[in-house]
């Protein structure tokens, strides 16, 4: 790295164009096996439980992944930034293919979901470091497109991993899942270790706030571990609820009290004083809760108010995901320039994202499959220009020495936003359709003649999408007609309140603006 005087800050490292173009191999390879790795074990997990037995257990597999990842992408980012992202990005991709190995080899669910928690953590650090090379490599105006390839590679993880994991659970084993991260993981380790450029903190404090550390894991594990047991397994009134949470946000706090105080904090506080980034981590919570919403709740919506099979809803959640990879590749190349327009692309992002999501939310059962489809496409264009354009705006503001943490806040905003906004909105979900159902089962005829089953379907909804769960109930068709066109309007409703809160990611979005000229990016220096 070079210092830049009049920017006072380090410019990207120059490489050789051979060595640059590997490097970056590497890292956009990792980022695909990270992703996929979260994403595949979906459609495997019925094989698995048939397997190994431990349904308790089931949704552990994809959880444990899901928050150590979480914890990793903090802690990961900042630790890149003080002892150098070679040394992390390394450990990170030996963790998960050591990980990986473990999970396909495990006897019990239990053995299964402990190894995937350390597969998480390695996932996300390559998530996080995977990220910051392009900040490490490339100058402001370069770091678009390479940032458009890295929402290719999410693209093509988010549409291959359910049919791969599906295949190989099928035809093989779904062991193969985690053992073909090994063969395609040894070759992107080896070559990260050959070529990624030893990049120096010049920091004179390299002490590592592990206090720091253990109060982010705390919080974060405490939360989303409420979050992800609320409504399933407990009441969200339980002590084990409330004490989880009550313990998560006394942790979030004691880490704020502990960076404000720690010599190299794991998560710097001065990040947030810059106005571009407070704004961008904002928006990219907000449309976290959109991105997990579309996913999760769009197919219950067009499979109940449209009558769309579980086939055909997965199709637009495919066009979801490839507007969103397209918007954030076009998005990215027009923010590539030395005068980037952020608010203007953050707002027409957020806007966009908001329009989308009350379309779909309207959505009635006499509504063409067009509307829905473009409906979708446009939720999906809009996070992808969210998700870009804070990426970009965050890199090209912070000093360079706390690029690694800033970059890894936005996953971590994403992830935590998401988790939170489909918790709140899965427990609306749940009260709107419960007082609507009354109301439906009473003006259905034989209505009252169920009492065992209406209580199953008030429990879990999704029954009512179930053929096999339908007819093991026996109940009228008029009374399921009724109980679906509920759960549409449930479901719209909630979908509703979505689009209200990605709406307020629109006032964020305005205070964007160009990166402080004291913050510009040095440009590369001559070679």
């Amino acid at each position: 790295m070079m210092l830049d005087r009049a920017a006072g800050r380090r410019a990207p490292t120059h490489l050789p164009g051979r060595q640059k173009a590997l490097t970056m191999a590497g890292a956009v390879l990792a980022l695909f096996l990270a992703s996929l790795g979260q994403i595949i074990v979906a459609t495997a997990l019925p094989g698995i439980v048939a397997d190994l037995g431990g349904f308790e257990s089931y949704t552990w597999v994809a959880t444990s992944y899901v928050l150590a990842s979480a914890i990793a992408i903090p802690i990961s980012g900042r630790l890149g930034d003080i002892h150098g992202r070679k040394l992390i990005f390394v450990l990170g991709i030996a963790v998960f293919l050591v990980a990986s190995a473990a999970c396909g080899f495990s006897l019990t669910m239990t053995q299964l979901a402990a190894a995937r928690a350390v597969q998480g953590i390695g996932g996300g650090v390559m998530l996080s470091v995977g990220f910051v090379a392009v900040a490490d490599l490339f100058p402001p105006e370069e770091r678009g497109k390479q940032h458009g390839l890295n929402s290719l590679v999410f693209g093509m993880a988010a549409l291959i991993g359910p049919l791969l994991g599906a295949y190989l659970t099928e035809h093989a084993s779904w062991r193969w899942i985690f053992f073909l991260n090994v063969p395609l993981g040894l070759p992107v380790l080896l070559l990260i270790a050959r070529v990624y450029p030893k990049i120096e903190s010049e920091e004179e404090r390299r002490s590592t706030d592990y206090l720091g550390m253990a109060a982010l894991a705390l919080a974060v594990a405490a939360i989303l571990l409420a979050l992800t047991w609320a409504g399933v397994q407990y009441e969200w009134s339980s002590p084990q609820i409330i004490g989880l949470l009550s313990f998560g946000l006394a942790m979030a706090v004691g880490l704020v009290v502990v960076e404000s105080r720690a010599e190299s904090p794991i998560m710097p506080l001065e990040i947030y004083r810059e106005r571009v980034v407070a704004a961008s981590l904002a928006m990219v919570f907000l449309a976290g809760s959109a991105l997990y919403a579309g996913v999760i709740f769009v197919p219950l919506l067009l499979q109940a108010g449209l009558g769309v099979s579980a086939t055909g809803s997965g199709a637009y959640l495919t066009v979801m995901v490839l507007c969103m990879v397209f918007a954030m590749v076009l998005s990215a190349r027009f923010l590539s320039t030395r005068n980037p327009r952020y608010r203007f692309v953050g707002v027409a992002a957020t806007g966009l994202t908001a329009v989308g999501m009350y379309l779909i939310a309207t959505v009635d059962p006499d509504a063409n499959i067009t509307r829905a489809a473009a409906s979708v496409a446009v939720v999906g264009a809009g996070v992808g220009g969210v998700l870009a354009t804070v990426l970009l705006a965050v890199q090209n503001t912070v000093p360079f020495e706390n690029v690694g943490a800033a970059t890894a806040a936005v996953q971590f905003y994403r992830q935590v936003g998401g988790m939170l906004g489909l918790a709140a909105l899965g427990a609306s979900m749940a009260v709107r359709f419960s007082a609507e159902m009354e109301e439906a089962v009473s003006d259905a005829a034989g209505g009252d003649g169920f009492p065992e089953q209406l209580e199953a379907i008030r429990e879990d909804p999704a029954i009512l999408l179930d053929r096999a769960e339908v007819v093991a109930l026996g109940l009228p068709d008029a009374l399921l007609d009724a109980l679906r066109s509920t759960l549409a309007s449930a479901v719209g409703h909630t979908l509703a309140i979505c689009a209200a809160a990605v709406a307020l990611s629109v006032v964020a979005a305005l205070f964007l603006g160009a990166p402080p000229r004291a913050h510009a990016p040095a440009r590369r220096p001559p070679s």
